[in-house]
């Protein structure tokens, strides 16, 4: 079972890619076996620090095997890394999450 995090700005599908690990407002949660989507507000938002480890953690908690993002800290790498967690950084912030689905189909 293949898990991967898209970062979002919103919670639909529709949303804009988020370029902010873990700043993100949302993480998609996408299923490439089953294609269900589920959406997870980020709880640590507004944290003063630790921001990186404390949503990579959710991450390794989700089960995830790939995050799509803009940007990771080095805390956040170095824990992702440890749990052979790929990341896979896009710099555009006009793409949908849709659009990153679709692309994830052709793969």
């Amino acid at each position: 079972m293949m898990k991967t995090i898209i970062t979002s700005t919103g919670n639909e599908l529709s949303s804009k890619f988020d370029v902010r690990f873990g700043r993100a407002r949302y993480f998609c949660l996408f299923d490439e076996d089953t294609r269900e989507t589920k959406f997870y507000k980020n709880k640590h938002l507004n944290a003063q620090s630790g921001v990186g480890s404390k949503v990579a953690e959710k991450m390794i908690e989700l089960g995830v095997k790939k995050i799509i993002s803009g940007d990771f800290g080095p805390n956040a790498k170095k824990l992702l890394n440890k749990f052979q967690i790929q990341m896979v950084v896009i710099q555009d912030n006009n793409t949908k999450v849709q659009d990153i689905i679709d692309s994830l189909n052709t793969e």
